[in-house]
């Protein structure tokens, strides 16, 4: 699992467009590129859950990380954001958060088996002691392009890449399961008992988004953007939605505040397969499905 020291992230906000419209050079072509670095720190109310299986009936069902696992629901968490403008109307941007939890419950209240992490099944019964981390950072990196500018407005449109880290650990009391030749054999025999469970999940989902800045008084600007995929092909099925509000003050030469509210939501399901007597066969799909909401703050530098 990727656990950076700085988390680099993009506010898919050109709101520099906007500063240098309403400079006294009126010269557009002398408007000069820049970056802008944004070190703050969010809030984030966590929704995390995964599909697993009933070994009575072998249907699936989801089980929340923050209810059965005891994973923290609320998080203040440092971010880092990087933006850099430039031929006036261009922007281009790296963005990083990560949201690592750790918990301990001492009894858990539902049988559930864990599919086809590395080959194997795993139960997991009521009562059990189950120690869980779930780790996730999510890169994203893209291209705005402002199309509409005005003194004191910037409206455009962006393409990029979200990519999530998904890592998922369950340490205690867990068994084996023994498929059958149909691997459907909802765990009736159980052997060994292993310490660690480690799955790992990564899953790259394009966007396209719109955003904008408006300069409502003079050193304050209000900004939004909202970015948007859904994907199914081949193996993989997935979504996402990311939308930012904030208000941004320029307080004196090159520093500003920023207040925003994010509201972060993807899905993801990948369709596995089993190798069994020389035969690729489809099995469990691993879904894991995520989402927070929360304000954000930061100090922005523009250099």
């Amino acid at each position: 699992m990727i656990r950076p020291l700085f988390y680099i992230v993009v506010m898919l906000l050109s709101t520099q467009t906007a500063y240098a419209a309403s400079s006294h050079n009126s010269n557009t072509s002398s408007v000069m590129d820049k970056f802008a670095l944004d070190i703050g720190v969010f809030y984030a109310n966590s929704d995390s859950n995964m599909a697993v299986t009933n070994p009575k009936t072998g249907g699936s069902f989801p089980i929340d990380f923050e209810d059965e696992f005891l994973l923290a629901e609320e998080q203040y968490l440092p971010y880092f954001e990087l933006t850099y403008s430039f031929n006036q109307r261009h922007n281009l941007f790296i963005d990083w958060k990560s949201l690592d939890r750790k918990a301990d419950n001492n009894a858990v209240s539902q049988d559930f088996i864990l599919e086809d992490i590395d080959g194997k099944d795993y139960l997991i019964e009521v009562g059990a002691k189950l120690n869980t981390e779930l780790n996730i950072d999510i890169l994203r990196i893209g291209y705005g392009y402002d199309i509409w500018q005005g003194t004191d407005y910037a409206v455009g449109v962006s393409i990029g890449l979200h990519t999530m880290f998904v890592e998922a650990v369950f340490k205690g009391t867990i068994g084996t399961c023994i498929p059958d030749s149909s691997l459907t054999s909802l765990c009736n025999n159980v052997v060994a008992t292993p310490e660690v469970v480690d799955d790992t999940l990564t899953a790259p989902l394009p966007n396209v988004g719109i955003y904008g800045a408006y300069e409502f008084y003079h050193g304050w600007n209000f900004s939004a953007h909202a970015q948007y995929f859904s994907i199914s092909y081949d193996d993989v099925d997935g979504s996402l939605i990311d939308v930012r509000l904030g208000v941004e003050t320029k307080f004196c030469d090159n520093w500003s505040l920023k207040l925003a509210y994010n509201y972060y939501d993807v899905d993801i399901t990948i369709e596995k397969q089993r190798k069994m007597n020389n035969n690729e066969m489809r099995t469990f799909d691993h879904k894991i499905s995520y989402s927070f909401t929360g304000p954000m703050f930061a100090v922005s530098y523009a250099f």
